[in-house]
């Protein structure tokens, strides 16, 4: 810096120049971004149901599938092209590998509807057919005659070998004035027994007793003469015919209530035998058979004390439902 004094004032200063510094503005290079992954829609139940349809060559069974995993009705999913959750994504094709595999679509369910019940249903079980539907309408019938005289007279059936419970809880549903004992030797299926009358509830659940034991000695000794009613559906299959069965029965429902014996009648013979020390002295015996059966049937039925005996059709027209009363009415 230079200092110019001038006469008088005090010495001033003259700043020196500076030429900025010259900055270069440092490079940058952008951060390179990956493109973001498009999320997968989730699929309709359209989309689902055409993929059951495909492995399972069944519309039908696809649908049922599919308002089983969404808990809606086909109507409802179908037309708006309604998107799945992942829950119920997993659910169905659960469901879809089961059934694929040969599971019976009952138990893929885990439910299935007998006249006017809807009943839960797995492998512990048979699966309520519509062959045994008519076996509760013959026993409806014969319970309906026994109070022809009383209307007003309860009565008492007994279901040997309820499996499910679809023939007991049936009765028990549809006659407010019957009283229903259903028994079992397998605690397995009464457990699915109880389940369903549970499910039932109400006023008919009141009059329906469950029991353990084999054919009639699941009973207490109280009831001994005082049984309007027994139906049955037992074992009727032989053990020759087992290897000829559908395999999606043979494979899948219980060995026990398919399998009666070398003849098949075995199960229908125990039931007969003790018939008459459990029934009144005007009781019937409604029992499920094969159609190859009837004859035979129809003459264990005699042997055994039975005065009126018939064999009734189911829906296909073959002999399905024997019917034998002690006395003729």
């Amino acid at each position: 810096m230079t200092t110019v004094r001038v006469p008088g004032t005090a010495a001033a200063t003259t700043p020196a120049k500076t030429t900025p510094a010259k900055t270069t503005p440092a490079k940058t290079t952008p951060a390179k971004t990956t493109p973001a992954t498009p999320t997968p829609a989730a699929p309709t139940w359209r989309d689902l149901h055409g993929e059951a349809r495909r492995r399972l060559d069944a519309d039908f069974e696809a649908r049922w599938i599919a308002e089983e995993a969404s808990g809606c009705a086909w109507s409802e999913l179908a037309g708006e092209g309604m998107p799945a959750t992942a829950a119920a994504v997993n659910h169905f094709r659960s469901m879809l590998d089961r059934r694929a595999a040969g599971e019976p679509l009952q138990y893929v369910l885990g439910h299935w509807s007998f006249r006017t019940l809807d009943l839960m249903v797995d492998r512990r079980v048979l699966i309520p057919r519509p062959e045994t539907e008519q076996v509760v309408e013959a026993a409806l019938r014969e319970l309906d005659a026994a109070r022809e005289d009383d209307p007003r007279r309860r009565v008492v059936a007994v279901d040997l070998g309820t499996g499910s419970g679809a023939i007991g809880l049936s009765i028990a549903a549809e006659r407010p004035r019957v009283n229903v004992w259903a028994t079992d030797l397998s605690q397995s299926a009464l457990d699915v027994a109880s389940a369903n009358l549970a499910g039932m509830g109400g006023f008919p659940a009141t009059r329906v007793q469950l029991a353990q034991g084999s054919w009639w000695a699941a009973l207490p000794d109280d009831l001994r003469g005082k049984v309007d009613l027994v139906v049955s559906n037992p074992p009727y299959v032989s053990a020759g015919e087992m290897a000829s069965l559908d395999p999606v029965v043979r494979d899948w429902e219980p060995v026990r209530a398919l399998e009666a014996g070398s003849t098949g009648l075995e199960a229908l013979e125990d039931i007969l035998a003790d018939a008459t020390e459990w029934l009144t002295p005007s009781g019937a015996a409604v029992i499920e058979i094969a159609p190859h059966q009837a004859d035979t049937a129809a003459a264990i039925a005699r042997k055994h004390s039975f005065a009126d005996v018939r064999v009734e059709p189911d829906l296909a027209g073959r002999d399905r439902v024997l019917v034998a009363r002690l006395v003729s009415r």
